[in-house]
């Protein structure tokens, strides 16, 4: 049995660690096989898509091997509107593996540390001590975990052509973990461009993107903000997707679902693994455009249309019922009805 206190954001346990691990691999699989049946994303889109969520798991597996066996510090999840791990968490594993040279010099030697494995089992019969097994996994974190995987607070996508059926030549795609909401977002740009050569543009594309569209706000601010940086590009269709919160035990916030979720499981009527995850999409499209500035300053400008939102919450079937139940206001204002995914079972 885990016991995970409801008010506490720090993951103090091996169980923890293992049971928390399983429900975010899980679920984050289980999103992406849904994204796709549904027809949320277009191909493009979930190739992008896929990539994203594959370094937040692999990220978040490195939380779980760093932490596994360390007495002195606890793996932080946020509680307040995510589910997911507090952003810090991300930013100590990327600056960690910055000093990765200098920790490997100083680690065990894998065939002693065997050897002395092999013998308090063996020999002595004997459990093998926190300590030893702290060492064995700091060996595995800093000889096998990479860098350049770590999902970071901005990743950048490639610039690449546009299907066929878009209304622009060109799309890209980014990444942000906002530091606000302790979450993961991903976006989608498709653009014009009116120079010769787009390589020769990237650069100033990725670097106004980084500085203008690197956290949550109002998709028609951000929108604005990269037309205006960016006068030899005109963007025509943006497109974000809000990971979360996920809705689980180890969530606590204000949210509807969360607080439905946490009641049930406290009162026995659904298991500890229980989940749902808010997944919300919103687009802009540029219908025409408009002239600002004088006569030897002038800059063409994308009018926006008025925020596409589609809410949706991925579950499964058992707690879809409970949330029609509990929380009908909500579902009936979905893009479309809850969207069913498999059930969570971790043998005791």
């Amino acid at each position: 049995m885990i016991v995970t206190p409801l008010d506490s954001a720090v993951l103090d346990s091996k169980e923890q660690y293992i049971f928390y691990h399983k429900k975010v691999d899980f679920v984050l699989k289980e999103l992406i096989v849904s994204v796709q049946k549904e027809n949320l994303c277009t191909s493009k889109e979930l190739v992008f898509f896929k990539q994203y969520c594959d370094l937040l798991l692999y990220s978040i597996e490195a939380m779980r091997v760093k932490y596994m066996y360390d007495e002195e510090d606890n793996m932080k999840v946020d509680l307040t509107d995510s589910g997911f791990p507090n952003y810090l968490e991300f930013r100590y594993l990327f600056n960690d593996l910055s000093l990765k040279d200098n920790y490997v010099a100083k680690l065990r030697d894998v065939s002693e540390l065997q050897e002395e494995f092999l013998d308090q089992l063996l020999r002595k019969k004997q459990p093998v001590r926190k300590d030893k097994l702290f060492q064995a996994a700091s060996i595995v974190y800093y000889t096998s975990v990479e860098q350049k995987y770590i999902f970071n607070r901005f990743v950048q996508g490639k610039i690449i052509d546009a299907p066929e059926t878009a209304s622009a030549q060109y799309m890209t795609s980014w990444s942000f973990y906002d530091v606000a909401h302790n979450r993961p977002f991903i976006c989608f740009m498709y653009f014009d461009y009116d120079g010769r050569n787009i390589e020769s543009y990237k650069d100033k594309i990725y670097e106004v993107l980084k500085s203008t569209a690197d956290r949550e706000m109002n998709l028609d601010t951000m929108a604005y903000g990269i037309d205006r940086k960016l006068p030899d590009l005109r963007p025509k269709h943006i497109k974000r997707i809000d990971l979360g919160p996920f809705h689980n035990v180890f969530a606590k916030d204000e949210n509807e679902i969360t607080h439905t979720i946490l009641k049930s499981i406290a009162s026995k009527e659904i298991p500890l693994e229980s989940y749902a995850l808010s997944f919300k999409i919103h687009e802009v499209f540029s219908g025409s455009e408009f002239e600002e500035g004088g006569y030897f300053s002038k800059q063409v400008f994308q009018k926006w249309s008025d925020i596409v939102k589609q809410d949706y919450v991925f579950a499964p079937h058992r707690i879809i019922q409970l949330l029609y139940n509990k929380t009908p206001e909500i579902m009936n204002l979905l893009a479309k009805p809850p969207i069913e995914v498999a059930n969570l079972i971790i043998k005791k």
